[in-house]
Order: C-alpha cells, then sequence, then structure tokens
C-alpha cells in the first residue's frame, strides 16, 4: 500500500490511483463505526474495479487548534495506515493539516484537492463531516458539488453498538482511564493496541527475574495504571504473549515517570531500540505499592499465571484484530 504525507502541491497523484473512491475522516481508531464508511467505499471501488483511496489528516485538526492541548490518537500515523492496508485500501493520503489549509474555503478544497488533484469519482464519508473555513462545507453542500463536479457522494449514517449507543473516538478515548481494555476492543473491533520504543528503565525486573520492554506513552495516554495481559509484537512481525505493568513503580520509586514495562513470556532476547506494538487482552489489577521486594515478587508470579490463563484462550475478534495481535 502507499502511503502519501503530501499534498497536491508537491505530490503528484499516479495515474493509476486517479478516478478512485475516497474515503475521508480522521479515522483515528478505525473502530467499528469508521469500518462502515471504509467497507462501503471498498465495495464501491470493488464494483467499479477503480483504486480505493483514504483521505485523513495529519496532524488531527483539534491538536491545531489547540496546540496546548493536544488530541491523545488511538492510532498513531503507522499504526493507522497498516489497519487501513489490511481492510483492503491500495493508498493512504495523510494531507497535512495546518493554520494556512484550515482556513482554504469548502469549495477550494473540493476543486483543488477531490477534483484536480484525485480525480475522485465518488466520496463516502460520514453524515457529520464538516470541512472548509469555519466548517462551511457540510453533507448538502459535498453532495451539491459532487452534481457540479461529476463525482458520487455516499453519507453513512452513525454507527451504533448492540446497546444502540453510537460508537465514536472520543467515547473509546472516555474508556482508557477506566483500564476497560475489553470495553475498547469491543467498539474498535480488535484489541487496542500502542507502539513505542522501546528504551532503557533502571533495569530493576533483571534483577527480579522479570526483564522488561520498557516504552514510555504520551502523556495524554491517561491509561489507568495497572496490570494487563498483553501481546507484543516486534518489527519482524513476531508476537509472544506477556504481563504488562502501566504506572509509576511505587514500591520502588517515589516520582517515576509513567512508564508502560512488559515483560515478555519465554524470551530473553534484547528489545531496545525496537519500535513494539502491545495489544492490551485484559485488565488484571490495579498498580500496587508492596511492603519491599519479595511480596511485589510473588504478586508478578501471580499475575504471570494470570496472563498466561486469559490469553491461552483468546480468540481473533476480526481480520483487523488477526492483524494486530495475532
Amino acid at each position: 500500500m502507499t502511503v502519501f504525507h503530501r499534498n497536491e502541491k508537491k505530490t503528484p497523484l499516479p495515474d493509476g490511483l486517479k478516478g478512485g473512491v475516497v474515503a475521508i475522516g480522521n479515522f483515528d481508531g478505525v473502530h467499528r463505526g469508521h469500518q462502515t464508511v471504509l467497507r462501503r467505499a471498498l465495495e464501491l471501488a470493488q464494483q467499479r474495479n477503480v483504486p480505493a483511496l483514504v483521505l485523513t489528516f495529519e496532524p488531527h485538526p483539534r491538536t491545531v487548534f489547540k496546540p496546548d492541548a493536544p488530541v491523545f490518537r488511538l492510532t498513531p500515523a503507522p499504526l493507522k495506515a497498516r489497519l487501513l492496508e489490511a481492510i483492503g485500501f491500495h493508498a493512504v493520503i495523510e494531507y497535512p493539516f495546518d493554520l494556512e489549509f484550515s482556513q482554504r474555503s469548502a469549495d477550494a478544497f473540493i476543486r483543488s484537492v477531490l477534483v484536480d488533484w484525485l480525480g475522485a469519482s465518488e466520496v463516502v464519508t460520514g453524515f457529520d463531516f464538516h470541512f472548509g473555513k469555519g466548517r462551511e462545507g457540510g453533507p448538502a453542500f459535498l453532495m451539491e458539488a459532487g452534481a457540479r463536479h461529476g463525482f458520487g457522494v455516499t453519507l453513512l449514517d452513525a454507527f451504533r453498538d448492540e446497546n444502540a449507543e453510537v460508537v465514536s473516538s472520543t467515547r473509546i478515548r472516555g474508556l482508557l482511564p477506566e483500564g476497560a481494555v475489553s470495553e475498547m476492543a469491543g467498539l474498535l473491533g480488535y484489541r487496542y493496541t500502542v507502539e513505542a520504543e522501546v528504551i532503557k528503565g533502571q533495569q530493576l525486573g533483571r534483577t527480579l527475574g522479570f526483564p522488561t520492554a520498557n516504552m514510555a506513552l504520551a502523556p495524554q495516554a491517561n491509561l489507568r495504571p495497572g496490570i494487563y495481559a498483553v501481546r507484543l509484537r516486534r518489527p519482524d512481525g513476531v508476537i509472544r504473549d506477556g504481563v504488562a505493568s502501566f504506572g509509576y513503580r511505587p514500591t520502588v520509586t517515589e516520582d517515576g515517570a509513567a512508564l508502560l514495562e512488559t515483560f515478555v513470556f519465554d524470551f530473553s532476547g534484547d528489545l531496545y531500540g525496537e519500535v513494539c506494538a502491545v495489544s492490551f487482552f485484559g485488565h488484571l489489577r490495579d498498580e500496587w505499592k508492596f511492603d519491599g521486594l519479595e511480596p511485589l515478587v510473588a504478586q508478578i508470579k501471580r499475575d504471570e499465571e494470570e496472563a498466561r490463563a486469559l490469553l491461552a484462550g483468546v480468540r481473533p475478534l476480526s481480520v483487523l484484530d488477526e492483524t494486530i495481535a495475532f
């Protein structure tokens, strides 16, 4: 799959990708609601034998408008691109979003991006998609523009879960402070996954017999401190079960920064410097402070047993889940 992080002024689109069906949106999380939009775009592209493209925006527009309160990304751009590739798209266009672009009129966006650059034959998006300066462009504007410029428009209603509640990225982010990774998986359609470089920590786990792969998550992650049953994927695609602690290590430090520390089962290699992915399968318990290292080690052993038991019986939730965590 081709990934472009360019705009129409810098990168001509290959002829083989013009005239396609274009799904438009931020698609942060690529959750079950997004998947209804994306799969409809794929269906149309396959029926017409034209390319299927995703047009998304980097960084998230809300982060551009409020840089002091950046949006935590459920799926950073590289992970999102892999998910979109797994769904079946030919290309992802990560359009650079900045203040200058935000001042472009809705009509200019349609003419310069959708018509002249992409040559879109169909645009597929959610019913609440707005674009252009001051969000002046909405569904009615888009449909009228499509009629003028010769491209079709397909709008999809919000996707609701089994309890008739709308599935949204905001709702999923709200589950992070609860550590509700199983509920998140139900809304995403795959296990919640983070990616980061493995860094050196205090290496205390190694001396205790539980060496860990340490990762620093974005401060906005707001994940509930605690112990989780996880799987770790290396850059070469190899996946191993493990148990991870996210938090501040109150037993061994007074003011530690938050880290995700993953003890990978049956593994003794070196992961430093690798960008690995950790998929969350279950929240086992909260982070506790112990009276010394001996009770800490005893609890880690119990956590390992519980995580092994949980992971032994897991099955993929979907093709996406199989792609990411199996």
